[in-house]
């Protein structure tokens, strides 16, 4: 595994080539947000760990430019510890957090999990196409079709929780069993997490007019098609 991080703490930046080395994955450390974006650019990354205080470019501000051009899973590291911050990170394209002080496993496991979610078994889903009325979905490919055109924006976690939806057409799923299912391991953070996603996903596959994915008040979400007159703004 391939993974650029973008650190200016050098001790942190130790321990992990550390624990990359363990690991087996192939780790590069850049210090400044600006020469990270250019390093991003001039190669090919499995994963980005992009910490939140920089110096050239605030870690939220290249986790935005990052995400312009490209759906790379990224792993935001940040001291701010307040929800508000947390849900900022997400809503700018990263796929997870992890709050310093961090376990170095506990970030392996991030890793390893949003890695796996991006990075499917080619051969287990070849041909697999999900087809409804308005979509067209590969999970091979992790391309999407709305109405026939492409969708270019999508973050690695906002297509896998779009591709879940649509395989369980209809079906009410609470914000845990969806961190459950999508996440695929137990978040620290709280379950605004699902709503953040939520509310991007509708800005670019739907409308107030059909939003496609609902809220089901009091219990979670559902995808819908069918039904594009239920309340869910």
């Amino acid at each position: 595994m391939n993974i650029l991080v973008i650190e200016d703490n050098e001790s942190v930046c130790s321990m992990l080539e550390m624990f990359f080395i363990k690991e087996g994955y192939k780790g590069e450390f850049v210090h400044n947000g600006l020469e990270g974006y250019d390093r991003y650019r001039s190669g090919e990354w499995d994963v980005l760990i992009i910490d939140w205080m920089l110096p050239g470019m605030d870690g939220v501000s290249l986790c935005k430019k990052i995400r312009e051009i490209s759906n790379v899973p990224i792993i935001l590291l940040t001291a701010k510890d307040s929800e508000s911050d947390q849900v900022l990170g997400l809503e700018m394209g990263a796929d997870d957090y992890v709050t310093k002080p961090f376990s170095p496993l506990t970030l392996m496991a991030r890793i390893k999990a949003v890695s796996r979610r991006f990075h499917q078994d080619l051969k287990s889903h070849e041909g697999h196409f999900l087809e409804t009325e308005h979509f067209k979905i590969s999970k091979e490919t992790r391309e999407v079709f709305f109405n026939g055109e492409k969708v270019y924006n999508l973050t690695p976690k906002e297509f896998d929780l779009l591709y879940f939806f649509i395989q369980n057409h209809r079906q009410v799923f609470s914000r845990e069993q969806l961190l459950d299912k999508v996440w695929g391991y137990q978040f620290y953070g709280d379950e605004r997490t699902v709503d953040v996603h939520v509310k991007r996903l509708r800005k670019k596959i739907g409308s107030l007019e059909q939003p496609f994915i609902h809220t089901i008040w009091g219990i979670g979400y559902k995808f819908d098609e069918t039904n594009p007159k239920v309340e869910s703004y």
